[in-house]
């Protein structure tokens, strides 16, 4: 079952929690930024087991575990899986934790990522 983020309009903690759960693994955390590297287009399975050396049956339970967590989307394209982030999830994600950032200083004086994550955080 895939999670579903979104109540209201916002990410509920449970939500979150589930997430970082899944980034907090090494395997996933490379399957995931090599994920979010490669683009909305995606990887194939089998590209993302030999770019990082990852067994068939170890990558697709860590696959299993970023859907699970919605943090990633798969598609069939005749007998391939193609696999890529949501980056609507992940942005939700960063708002999240971004969401109380800097209550009541000057953004200006805060060091930021200067817009790089296209997430307004409040600062």
């Amino acid at each position: 079952m895939i999670l579903n983020f979104y109540k209201y309009g916002i990410m509920e903690k449970q939500m979150a929690i589930s997430a970082l759960a899944a980034l907090a693994q090494e395997t996933r955390l490379d399957v995931f930024r090599a994920l979010v590297q490669a683009g909305p287009k995606g990887l194939p399975a089998g590209s993302i087991g030999t770019a990082l050396d990852i067994p068939s049956a170890t990558l697709s339970f860590h696959l299993k575990e970023l859907r699970r967590a919605g943090l990633i989307r798969c598609e069939r394209q005749g007998r391939s899986r193609i696999y890529s982030p949501d980056f609507s999830v992940t942005n939700e994600l960063i708002r999240f934790l971004t969401a109380n950032c800097c209550q009541g200083v000057d953004g200006a004086d805060m060091p930021g990522d200067g817009g790089e994550l296209g997430v307004e955080t409040g600062c």
